[in-house]
């Protein structure tokens, strides 16, 4: 068997290098690196704070947003609370939990893959000082409605901060999507989590933000680690804000493609729900070691969950091509009428 990797499609990269314009910003900010960057991000947070629409002093910035998800656990849990999560979700929730001494609460996932709304209610407890939501969801892409998280957010007690994590929102579409940054006036224990490294594409580069109140923004910046940001990517950031128009159209291909690729595999046979992040999920009972097997035999790398599923970056043309042409052979063609 041929181990070679010709796309990695394990991660949920971007298919895309920065931007030319993000680039030359950069190189400019390596010609200064033998210089400090700023103590905290006070000049990136502004940006970012300008570019959504509210005040500074609702943004936290960190390393990635598993960073700023790190700086929010280390504000409100003491050893021996909890945290609760659906599962499975982002590998790094549990991780997290271990590294502030928080007992893990996994709450399992709805058979057609998405997070129990009312299962995480129901394991919240006094000892429960956060409750993760991934909108949309790691690895399913499944989405909670602006209803339904309106209404668990009227549930949540007061005592749990709520970890909304939406690395991958800009893939989402849809009447339903929930308008967060309205929630965050209405629910001061609410923390929506985002991040530079999915849609544009700066993953090396590790920054990620949060929104909250100021309370809850105030309480988690007392663990910002001093020059924690570097200038290379403050200034890949801040270029990125400027090409919005140019990262929104890449989005829009790697969506196109998101549907092109779950539409293609359906067809083949495989029971794929639709999904609003920039990733496929075929989940089992359908053969998914068996398509992992056949994907490492092409030469594609992919997520694969053993007897559970597996997770396909959408990658660019020719990867999704091989993906496609990998798994046919696996699928078995099924008849009209089976589940979307």
């Amino acid at each position: 068997m041929d181990s070679t990797v010709l796309h990695r499609l394990a991660l949920n990269e971007s298919p895309y290098p920065p931007l030319p314009s993000v680039r030359k910003a950069m190189r400019r900010a390596v010609a200064q690196a033998h210089r400090y960057p700023q103590f905290y991000p006070d000049d990136l947070i502004e940006r970012i704070a300008a570019w959504c629409r509210v005040g500074p002093d609702r943004v936290v910035v960190g390393s990635g947003s598993v960073g700023v998800a790190l700086q929010l656990l280390q504000a409100v849990v003491e050893p021996g609370d909890s945290m609760a999560y659906a599962w499975r979700t982002f590998d790094a929730y549990p991780l997290l939990a271990a590294m502030v001494g928080a007992q893990p609460v996994p709450v399992p996932l709805s058979p057609d893959g998405r997070q129990d709304l009312g299962a995480l209610l129901t394991a919240l407890d006094h000892r429960t000082r956060v409750v993760v939501l991934c909108n949309p969801h790691n690895p399913t892409g499944s989405l909670v409605t602006a209803e339904d998280l309106s209404a668990f957010l009227r549930q949540v007690p007061r005592h749990v901060t709520v970890l909304l994590d939406e690395a991958y929102v800009e893939f989402a579409r849809g009447t339903e999507l929930p308008d967060t940054a309205a929630l965050l006036d209405a629910h001061p224990h609410l923390l929506v989590l985002r991040t530079f490294s999915k849609a544009y594409g700066l993953a090396a580069l590790r920054v990620g933000y949060g929104l909250g109140a100021p309370g809850l923004v105030a309480r988690i910046r007392r663990h910002q680690l001093p020059f924690g940001i570097n200038a290379v990517a403050t200034a890949a950031v801040k270029a990125s804000l400027r090409a919005g128009g140019e990262l929104r159209r890449r989005v829009d291909t790697v969506v196109a493609e998101r549907e092109r690729l779950r539409h293609e595999l359906v067809g083949q046979g495989w029971h794929i729900r639709p999904g609003h992040a920039n990733s496929v999920w075929l989940a089992a009972p359908d053969p998914v070691d068996e398509g992992a097997a056949a994907l490492t035999a092409a030469g594609v790398q992919a997520r694969h969950y053993p007897g559970e599923g597996l997770r396909l970056t959408v990658g660019g043309r020719e990867a999704n091509d091989a993906v496609l042409t990998a798994l046919a052979g696996v699928s078995r063609p099924q008849a009209p009428g089976r589940r979307p």
